[in-house]
């Protein structure tokens, strides 16, 4: 009797099927990056509604990419904190151990079984983004899960570049604009950065109240405030003045964005401009607020959207933007430099 023959494990196992997203198909990635812009960030959704389709379902699954890891490295689900306690140094490695494997997956090809990461893999498939551009954002993520403290005004704008100038570096990338275009590419890492201090000198109260602060230790001493105690309302004053000093170091990096976008074709230049003007607008009136900023979230109403919208049209269409009055201290090439250092 003739004994069966056995396949050989070459011819039983199977390497898993590369696809971009994952072999997902690509509409159901983006209506789902679509929900997350919505749910996670109200300006920028009306920002990103200006880009053109193809643009625009780019800029969500990046979008999406970045608010999922955000979450995953804090534990947090769209930005709300998770109930319990506080997770130990083993478990932040592990999160953002993850975030690595899952995104160097991505890009692979490979199934995450997430959406988001899915979805990263799609656009990173379609513009040719890199482990590299992810890795620089991940670096900013893996700080805030490591309750990361900013010593100096030049750790501020390290942080500043890697959570948001990192974002806009591939945000332009996913426009079109090519990586030896370094002006471009460093015009859209400086509205990154402008974005972010915004963000931060509109969310000094709430950052606090989750146990952050991204003011340098320096700027609290030159004011003489007790650690820990800088949103106390005996120092609202020297909060005011900090969050100016925020304010101005976003102007000079707004600035110098908005020549870059002379570069952008008009749809994503009228997108681009509109998030700059709604962004620029809430750093503004956080300084006019002076001491009061604070009572309330600031925030832009409907109308002032459409407003800054209708504004940006015009400066697109004109498409000349001013010279900066000086260039910024901290440009791309210098915060990289100093990131390879440390």
């Amino acid at each position: 009797m003739t004994r069966p023959r056995l396949l050989s494990p070459s011819r039983i196992l199977r390497s898993t099927i590369r696809a971009p997203g994952g072999g997902r198909r690509r509409d159901p990635l983006v209506e789902k990056s679509r929900k997350a812009i919505e749910q996670g960030s109200k300006s920028f959704r009306a920002a990103s509604r200006l880009f053109d389709r193809v643009t625009r379902e780019r800029i969500w699954m990046l979008y999406a990419w970045c608010r999922r890891c955000d979450d995953l490295a804090d534990g947090q689900r769209m930005g709300r904190p998770a109930e319990g306690d506080a997770a130990s140094p083993e478990e932040i490695a592990t999160r953002v151990k993850g975030i690595r494997i899952l995104t160097q997956a991505a890009l692979d090809g490979q199934p995450t079984a997430d959406v988001a990461f899915d979805a990263f893999g799609q656009v990173a498939s379609e513009c040719g983004l890199t482990y590299r551009d992810a890795e620089e954002v991940i670096a900013g993520f893996e700080l805030d899960a490591k309750d990361w403290r900013p010593r100096t005004q030049d750790d501020l704008m390290r942080y500043c570049y890697h959570v948001a100038g990192a974002v806009g570096v591939m945000a332009a990338l996913v426009m079109g604009v090519r990586r030896d275009d370094g002006e471009a590419l460093d015009s859209a890492c400086d509205l990154g950065i402008a974005f972010q201090l915004s963000n931060i000198a509109r969310d000094l109260l709430e950052d606090d109240a989750a146990g952050r602060c991204y003011l340098p230790i320096e700027w609290l001493v030159e004011e003489d405030i007790e650690p820990g105690q800088h949103t106390k309302p005996h120092h609202r004053q020297e909060l005011a003045d900090m969050a100016a000093r925020l304010i101005t170091l976003m102007e000079l990096h707004e600035a110098h964005a908005r020549v870059g976008t002379a570069r952008l074709r008009f749809r994503q230049r009228w997108a681009v401009l509109s998030a700059a003007r709604i962004y620029g607008a809430i750093g503004r009136e956080v300084r006019r607020l002076g001491t009061e900023a604070w009572n309330h979230r600031v925030y832009t109403s409907r109308w002032h959207k459409l407003y800054h919208a209708q504004a940006a049209f015009w400066e697109a269409l004109v498409n000349r933007p001013p010279s900066p009055p000086a260039l910024p201290r901290w440009t791309r090439a210098r915060l990289a430099e100093n990131i390879a250092a440390a």
